[in-house]
């Protein structure tokens, strides 16, 4: 086979760590030979993903003790990349920028078939290196080693610069890497193994290119490194060297970078270390970072011929300067960082290692946001303000987040500290959420704040994935500059972290609603909200105003449910702020908990109503016409809102009792109240129309409840309340006392009132079917005469009203009758 077939023919996964001196090292003898199995199980191999490159494979071997020491490890295969395609002598040197493209996928996503053919060949692959070329790379990299020189970015490859996720889809495919190394590393400190080389050797065991050994590297030292706050601070003495780093479990930065490359070198990786400034501990916000000497340490590392960024350090916890200890948490965000997001917290003292298209000065590093690592996993985008100090405009200041997947969010709002990592950097509930609002919409979170005083604040927005159950992480900080606030009235705190529908409202059955997010005027103290509804829910409603005492506040709400609406009633007694909060669960899962579906801003700053105006106090919770009414086969309402006016006292309900079922209604304005105003409703029942009478004996709001026994021999079930507003000043009177006789199929046409004039002629007329006679007995006895209508009438006379007047009737011709009600008389007023 000749050279060039060879090169053409064969791509291994691996990075260039060395050059040919001389073209005519390209030899049909010094090209690797295979079997034509091996070739074309090569070719199939998936991690391949640019054919139109050529890799040349060549053993090296540094020197003589690296041989013989090659002789008791598995020796190490290294690929160089070289564009050979009439390459001149000058020509053939290492381009790291032409690497064959570097795939992260773990192998062991691969059919079983393929891995297995892949592992086959490669145990079959031979290679053949002159010895000539041997000797030269060893006395190549013997005068390297007199010469140490910091390695210097290569340029980009043509072409778009490789990301983190072009290397690997996601960290599940370290799975196995991963366990190896915190495996082995347990059990290197267990047997007290401090050997770098050893360690390195050890936990990258079975790893399959560079890339897996970086990661086992990195893996190993998040989990086995604690950083040094006790030598931070200064209470003791700091270590650094690998050793003492690997034999004492902790170290700074330094510990974890310079550790961190002696490992790489030792399995053959080109690492750096890349000093700089961090917004770690110890920075202070607002800070300038002119002529102050750096304070971090991290690494790059070179992978198919590209620099990335990686700071175990940062990945391997947080400390918590508060109780001057270290939060051990495995942050892989840190590992193989993008540079456009490692950029925010770090800013290297060279430019070149910023790794950027377009790098930014110190002042804009200064200037920038600082968002945490939890900010990019969340795929969150900042859309205001691009600096992180914010000066307010008329007492205002705005922050506003972008994101693609459903969150939840909160902020905190403290006096300003220097040190921008103190507090917490997890969020469990709302703070301080008086001094701003805070909106989630379909894709963004705004953030109106509203400092109290003047001065300067420390602002930080946490969050959360919409679905989980955690805590609210950190995600990005700001300092706020309130040189005059807001004179504004004290806002009610929202502990349900947003305003307007909740993020989740959609997945518990809430669709749209009436008001959106921003601030509602309220008019006339009366304000009514309106929930749309993909499914039946119930629903439960707080209100809550700095001043309102909470059994007032229950006195302002009145919600209706139905099948496909939820609607609210507010009344407003005080001007100010109020906060109004909506809890739902499915209508018959009653086994679920209720949760927040939405929270509103109410502003009264006009009419307010008066306490003798709001809703009664025993108001159930279901009002008006809805899903109870209709499972319950109470259908047809004349009147289908909850709250009912009337200007003359009096006013009729009709609805349709479909299936029959006993009825009871109560009448109410004070719980105390309640019996003397039975005399006030009388109801009508003919074949399934229903009919409440309702006749008011003041002005006010009074409660009617309407109640159904549901099973034969059970308990009435509250079906609904009505909220009745009577602005009549002149009394009503009341309606007759009725008694049990009063059956369906019974009406009374006149008279509709329950209390007569005295010494009068007073005309009855009734329907009472399937009776033998009717009559009205007072200090007489006047049978009424059934009409063509088959209506009891005649002309009855009142009396002195020293007696009432009982209408009767006899089922037989027994002379028994039954009294299906009473009339009163006034008294006669007596002239002198």
């Amino acid at each position: 086979m000749s050279a060039k077939v060879a090169i053409q023919k064969f791509s291994f996964p691996f990075s260039c760590a060395a050059r040919l001196s001389q073209p005519d090292e390209l030899t049909q003898k010094g090209c690797v030979q295979a079997k034509a199995l091996a070739l074309h199980d090569l070719q199939d191999n998936p991690i391949i993903r640019e054919p139109n490159l050529v890799a040349v494979v060549e053993a090296l071997v540094h020197d003589e003790n690296r041989v013989q020491e090659s002789q008791k490890s598995p020796p190490m295969a290294v690929a160089k990349v070289l564009d050979c395609a009439e390459a001149s002598p000058s020509e053939v040197v290492c381009r790291r920028s032409a690497f064959e493209k570097l795939t992260v996928e773990n192998e062991d996503q691969r059919p079983a078939a393929k891995r297995q053919l892949s592992s086959e060949s490669a145990a079959r692959t031979i290679t053949v290196v002159k010895k000539s070329a041997v000797r030269k790379e060893a006395e190549e990299q013997r005068h390297l080693k007199l010469k140490p020189q910091r390695a210097t970015p290569c340029p980009a490859a043509k072409g778009k610069r490789r990301c983190r996720k072009d290397l690997f889809t996601n960290s599940e495919v370290f799975h196995r890497v991963d366990s190896h190394a915190i495996r082995a590393g347990a059990e290197l400190k267990e047997k007290c193994v401090y050997d770098v080389k050893t360690i390195a050797q050890s936990v990258t065991q079975g790893a399959r290119n560079e890339l897996e050994r970086i990661r086992a590297i990195w893996v190993w030292l998040c989990h086995n490194i604690e950083y040094d706050v006790s030598g931070y601070l200064g209470h003791s003495e700091k270590v650094s060297s690998p050793e003492e780093v690997i034999a004492t479990g902790r170290g700074v930065c330094c510990g974890y970078s310079n550790l961190c490359t002696e490992m790489c070198r030792e399995v053959g990786i080109d690492c750096q270390e890349v000093p700089g400034h961090s917004k770690g501990i110890g920075y202070r916000q607002g800070q300038s970072l002119k002529n102050v000497k750096s304070d971090h340490l991290w690494n790059a590392v070179l992978l198919g011929g590209q620099w990335f960024l990686l700071d175990a350090c940062w990945g391997a916890g947080r400390v918590d300067m508060e109780h001057e200890s270290f939060v051990k948490r495995f942050d892989d965000f840190y590992f193989l960082t993008d540079p456009e997001e490692f950029i925010d917290s770090h800013f290297p003292d060279e430019e070149k290692w910023q790794l950027v298209d377009a790098p930014i000065t110190q002042e804009e590093f200064e200037r920038r946001v600082f968002k945490t690592s939890t900010f990019f996993t969340m795929g969150l985008k900042l859309v205001q303000p691009h600096h992180a100090h914010i000066v307010t405009d008329d007492g205002e200041a705005n922050v506003c987040l972008g994101f693609s997947r459903p969150a939840t969010f909160t902020y905190e709002i403290t006096q300003h500290r220097d040190l921008l990592h103190c507090g917490a950097s997890e969020q469990k509930e709302s703070n301080n959420s008086s001094y701003g609002l805070l909106t989630v919409s379909h894709r963004s979170m705004k953030l109106q704040l509203l400092p109290p005083a003047s001065g300067v604040y420390n602002v930080k927005v946490f969050a959360r994935p919409e679905t989980a159950t955690t805590p609210l992480f950190w995600v990005c900080s700001f300092t706020v500059e309130c040189p005059t606030p807001r004179a504004m009235e004290e806002i009610p705190e929202n502990p349900f972290l947003s305003w307007g529908l909740q993020t989740a409202a959609g997945s518990l059955g809430v669709a749209g609603s009436s008001q959106g997010s921003e601030v509602a005027e309220v008019e006339e103290g009366v304000f009514e909200l309106a929930l749309k509804t993909s499914r039946p829910l119930m629903v439960l409603c707080e209100l809550v105003h700095p001043q309102l005492e909470g059994t007032v506040a229950k006195r302002c709400l009145a919600t209706q449910i139905q099948p496909n609406v939820l609607t609210c009633h507010v009344l407003c007694p005080l001007r100010g702020f109020y906060r109004l909060t909506v809890f739902v669960r499915d209508y018959e899962k009653t086994d679920l908990k209720f949760q927040n579906a939405a929270n509103f801003l109410l502003h009264c700053k006009g009419k307010v109503v008066g306490l003798d105006e709001l809703f009664p106090p025993n108001l159930g919770s279901v009002c008006g016409p809805g899903t109870r009414t209709t499972e319950a086969g109470l259908l047809k309402f004349s009147h289908t809102t909850a709250v009912l006016s009337t200007q003359q006292g009096k006013c009729n309900i009709t609805f349709h009792n479909q299936r029959d079922l006993e009825l009871h209604t109560v009448l109410s304005r004070e719980e105390e109240k309640t019996l003397t105003l039975s005399r006030h409703l009388f109801c009508t029942y003919t074949d399934t129309k229903v009919t409440v009478s309702v006749s008011l004996p003041d002005a006010g709001v009074y409660r009617l409840g309407l109640y159904a026994r549901i099973a034969p021999g059970g308990d009435f079930n509250p079906m609904c309340d009505f909220v009745l507003r009577n602005s009549c000043d002149q009394p009503c009177p009341p309606f007759p006392c009725v008694f049990s006789a009063w059956r369906k199929g019974c009406v009374l046409f006149e008279p509709r009132v329950g209390l007569l004039e005295p010494l009068s002629w007073v005309r009855f007329r009734v329907r009472v079917p399937g009776v033998q006679r009717v009559s009205v007995v007072g200090e007489t006895r006047t049978d009424l005469k059934l009409n063509k209508s088959r209506v009891w009438e005649g002309e009855v006379f009142s009396g002195n009203g020293l007696q009432q007047l009982k209408l009767a009737a006899a089922l037989g011709e027994s002379s028994d009758m039954a009294v299906l009600m009473t009339f009163d008389i006034k008294q006669a007023v007596r002239e002198e």
